[in-house]
């Protein structure tokens, strides 16, 4: 990849990317710090519990879907107008939530808004600190302040959230976000952004619809897991009062991502025609055919569905089987958080020293090990510290490579597909969260119907997909292609 910028001093690098990170930062904030005000929120609103459930699954599915889209966009309108814009919506949208008097406007404010929002901001954070870094090991490690501000975002989340619910309110949460997002839009001005070379593209709106519709299906499908579980349904399937699936019938969950991936090879099939006839796809088709971006998008997927589903089964089971608070469950958390940090924080020098699918490799391998301890110490009745060092290390190996893999797939294009890549990987990421939870929900359920122990099974099947991230680790390239030669060859 060619770099675009001369280099720069450390305090103006920092400038460049404190609002990129206190971006992503309240971004993944948004995502997790609900979940510790649900029965607060329905309570204030006059609402079940279900509702505020579905509200936040709306969040997680408006990004998913319109992640793609809303990277295609920073080409059109430029990385940082891009990103402004997704601040001002996710801003206004936030305000909207805090003022909510029912459950509609929250919806709108939050599941809507701040959903179209994030899918906005968060393509460009990655996008702009690719252009604005050149050097491999410079860019590692700004790549690692904003995946530590990923990373602390979502863990930090319910722990931040807690606090704030149980010493105002939730609704200062969301006044908290506005706060946030309008300082960040002031600091976004000093943000070098190199211009747009070449013609802008037109967008793809057909391939727009279709690529969001696909993955809004596929994800749907798979959040119904923890309602009608994964094999025969345990409920019947109705829509709008007609009853689709009867209970005891195959669970909707393949039926309904089933849907999602049809359409998403409907959709593979338009761009490639669009390509063919001269025009620009939404995605091009090309992102399928390189080795080192798919197996680090695969590595991608099972971080954030490793880091998600755990800490879902953790803070499960210290809520349920040892009583704690929200804010005692996210004290808890607190070593994975520290070790998130430390690792992130150590990006640039282990990039210098160490190849990036080593890190990535060794990540999982703390990740599992982790989790390994974890099982082997934390009982229902064991003391808080063996909890510990299982948390620690899961914390630091998932730091180490969140980084690393940003990094491996964003170098292996050159700058004029960044915002393809960015909005596949951004994509990628949402679904392996959504997946985690998903996943480690549906096995708590169905190992607790069968008489088995829940929580040890959620996380040994959590240790699995963190196994085969490690195999996808493994079939990495020994080297990214070389910067400024193009995509890396199979």
């Amino acid at each position: 990849m060619t770099g675009t910028a001369a280099p720069r001093s450390r305090a103006a690098a920092r400038t460049l990317v404190l609002p990129l990170a206190l971006a992503q930062f309240i971004a993944s904030y948004a995502a997790s710090n609900m979940n510790v005000a649900i029965s607060t929120i329905a309570d204030d609103l006059d609402t079940d519990v279900a509702g505020i459930q579905t509200t936040i699954t709306l969040f997680t599915l408006t990004m998913a879907a319109l992640m793609i889209p809303g990277s295609k966009l920073t080409d059109i309108w430029g990385r940082r107008r891009c990103f402004v814009i997704g601040l001002t919506i996710y801003g206004a949208g936030a305000l909207l939530a805090a003022v909510a008097p029912g459950l509609g406007l929250l919806t709108v404010g939050y599941s809507l808004f701040q959903g179209v929002g994030s899918a906005l901001l968060i393509p460009p954070i990655y996008i702009l600190v690719t252009v604005l870094f050149s050097d491999m090991r410079e860019r590692a490690k700004w790549f690692g302040v904003v995946s530590a501000a990923a990373g602390l975002g979502s863990a930090a989340g319910p722990l931040i959230g807690g606090l704030i619910t149980s010493a105002v309110s939730w609704r200062a949460s969301f006044l908290l976000q506005v706060l946030v997002v309008a300082a960040i839009a002031v600091m976004a001005r000093r943000i070098d952004d190199p211009p747009l070379t070449g013609p802008r593209p037109a967008f793809d709106g057909v391939g727009a619809v279709l690529s969001a519709a696909g993955l809004f299906f596929l994800v749907f499908g798979v959040l119904q897991s923890g309602t009608y579980g994964w094999g025969a349904a345990k409920q019947a399937f109705t829509v709008l009062g007609v009853e689709l699936i009867p209970e005891g019938g195959i669970s909707p969950v393949w039926f309904l991502s089933g849907i999602g991936v049809v359409v998403l090879v409907v959709f593979a099939l338009h761009v490639r025609r669009r390509e063919a006839h001269g025009r620009t796809p939404l995605v091009s088709p090309q992102l399928v055919r390189n080795r080192t971006s798919n197996l680090g998008l695969g590595t991608q997927t099972a971080q954030w569905l490793v880091l998600q589903g755990s800490f879902f089964v953790i803070s499960v089971f210290l809520q349920q089987e040892r009583g704690f608070s929200a804010i005692q469950t996210g004290l808890m958390l607190l070593p994975a958080t520290v070790g998130i940090l430390a690792s992130s924080a150590m990006a640039q020098r282990m990039a210098s020293r160490h190849p990036q699918r080593l890190l990535i490799r060794a990540g999982f391998t703390l990740t599992l090990v982790g989790l390994g301890l974890l099982l082997a110490l934390a009982r229902v009745d064991s003391a808080i510290w063996t909890f510990w060092p299982g948390l620690l290390v899961m914390g630091f190996g998932i730091g180490a490579m969140l980084t690393a893999s940003v990094n491996v797939v964003q170098s292996a294009w050159p700058e004029e597909t960044q915002g393809d890549i960015s909005g596949v990987s951004r994509s990628v990421s949402n679904l392996g969260s959504s997946l985690g939870v998903a996943i480690a929900g549906s096995v708590l359920v169905g190992a607790a119907e069968r008489g088995g122990p829940p929580f040890a099974t959620a996380l040994v099947v959590v240790m699995a997909f963190a196994a085969l991230g490690w195999v996808a680790a493994l079939l990495l390239p020994k080297a990214p292609a070389a910067e400024g030669s193009g995509p890396a060859g199979p």
